[in-house]
């Protein structure tokens, strides 16, 4: 007969809450509403679209099979994948002037969520501007580079005036 002396069984750390933020300032996946999952299942598809060059019928599938996806805004998720790779050269002619560098040095993470915060300030204008922006730098935060997200931020935000013009002036009026 073998003892076993449960004094020597390492303790588990302490349960984490599965709501708030991350260590990255990222929202825990308990704390995000059905739209912001569908903007992260169309990130992963744009970046499979980007990266891989797989047809957007095909990523749409592909991502529809994730786990979690039923959790996801389906419709809101159609409109980014397909919007976006409909407008690609059109979101990226919108894109490009603000950017310090070509758009083929722009990871195809920071890429695809600028798509996403131009195709929702142009296509969804339920979606008020800030939210957009909002949810565009916690994308990046959450899958980009370290920095990335300040970029997306400087590049969403520039744009915002014009794609969003009277909202932003309204904005500025409440702040005077």
């Amino acid at each position: 007969m073998s003892e076993f002396n449960h004094a020597s069984k390492p303790a588990r750390p302490p349960r984490q809450p599965r709501t708030g933020l991350t260590s990255t300032g990222a929202r825990k996946a308990a704390s995000k509403n059905n739209r912001s999952r569908a903007r992260e299942f169309a990130l992963q598809g744009l970046y499979q679209s980007l990266v891989g060059g797989n047809p957007v019928e095909d990523v749409d599938v592909f991502t529809r099979d994730l786990a979690g996806f039923g959790k996801a805004d389906s419709v809101h998720f159609d409109a980014l994948l397909h919007g976006c790779v409909a407008h690609a050269a059109e979101l990226d002619a919108l894109i490009a002037p603000l950017l310090d560098r070509p758009m083929a040095e722009i990871s195809p993470i920071e890429h695809a969520v600028m798509w996403i915060g131009v195709y929702e300030m142009q296509h969804c204008p339920d979606v008020p501007w800030r939210v957009v922006l909002n949810e565009c730098v916690e994308l990046a935060k959450e899958f980009g580079g370290t920095d990335g997200h300040k970029y997306v931020n400087g590049v969403l935000n520039g744009l915002a005036p014009s794609l969003r013009a009277l909202e932003v002036e309204s904005d500025r009026a409440k702040k005077a």
